[in-house]
């Protein structure tokens, strides 16, 4: 059974777990959460040379975990290249920095321009809270600003993106960046966020929600706000795109307006571009040709100089 596939068994079983026989349906989806962790954790990173004619890689640590760590892709001769780090979802419990939905169309599509792109991993449930989860973000984004120019890149032209759960990180950051400054890191040109249903954790926990949020938030509304990224909106929060998939049940498109919104009313910059998509096709299909693609490489360029 592919990974994709047991990604969608497994949200189904998350829906089934609060319904009819919620003691055996834990049972199964805690045995699936740990067969993806066990295909993840087997998986290679994609070859650059194989997707870019030219294209290098390597990997890198950014702390003494060993899932601290990033694949860093290289375009050909890179000379002060702009970057894009990329966090991956998984419900902050399970993913990967090499699956295929998560590298390989962006690999294509950017290096081909010039861009460094560097994809992070970092420590999930249950070893690592969310508020750990974010921290360990930015020290991968604070790593990256240190090292860049060893591999040919412009640390103050930096991209951020994430999607489902490393979207509500990466917000997190953007919203107040604050802990990438704690890390050792600085200011970045711009974030573009893949498709978030948690910019206000609150109104999440307040009405019926997948169990993955009891995972993640508990039962406790001083840590939902610790962690909403509406909630902390600082007077240096990064310019964000907030794409969201019109093809999910949780109007995932209302909730990036309102972020949106009061980021707007902060003074900061923000779009929100609602795709036609499913939830795994936002990040999978981005670096395809075609008009999504178009929108976030022209937000990219407006913040980048380009």
């Amino acid at each position: 059974m592919s990974r994709l596939r047991l990604f969608a068994l497994l949200g189904c079983v998350s829906v089934f777990s609060a319904l009819v026989i919620p003691a055996e349906a834990q049972v199964l989806r805690q045995r699936l959460i740990e067969r993806i962790k066990a295909k993840s954790a087997a998986t290679p990173p994609p070859d650059a040379g194989k997707l870019v004619p030219g294209g290098t890689q390597r990997s890198a640590s950014y702390g003494a975990s060993p899932d601290q760590t990033m694949e860093i892709y290289l375009p050909p001769h890179p000379d002060h290249a702009p970057i894009i780090v990329m966090v991956h979802g998984g419900g902050w419990r399970i993913g990967d920095k090499n699956m295929s939905g998560v590298v390989e169309n962006k690999v294509k599509h950017w290096l081909p321009k010039g861009y460094v792109f560097v994809s992070i991993d970092y420590r999930m449930l249950p070893e690592a809270g969310v508020e750990v989860q974010a921290r360990d973000v930015a020290s991968g984004v604070a790593y990256v600003q240190k090292h860049v120019s060893e591999w040919g890149g412009d640390g103050g032209k930096l991209i951020l993106m994430g999607h489902s759960a490393g979207e509500h990180l990466v917000a997190l950051l953007s919203a107040d960046p604050s802990r990438v400054r704690a890390a050792g890191g600085h200011d970045w040109s711009g974030t573009v966020v893949l498709d978030s249903a948690a910019y206000d954790v609150a109104s999440v926990m307040n009405r019926k929600h997948p169990q993955l949020y009891d995972d993640a938030f508990g039962t406790d509304p001083a840590y939902w706000a610790s962690l909403s990224p509406a909630q902390h909106i600082a007077p240096d929060a990064v310019p964000m795109m907030l794409v969201c998939a019109l093809k999910r049940p949780d109007d995932s498109c209302g909730q990036s307006r309102d972020f949106a919104a009061r980021l707007k009313a902060a003074g900061h910059a923000a779009q929100v571009v609602p795709e036609n998509l499913k939830h795994g096709e936002v990040n999978s299909e981005l670096g395809l040709p075609g008009e999504y693609t178009d929108k976030v490489d022209g937000f990219m360029s407006a913040h980048l100089g380009r």
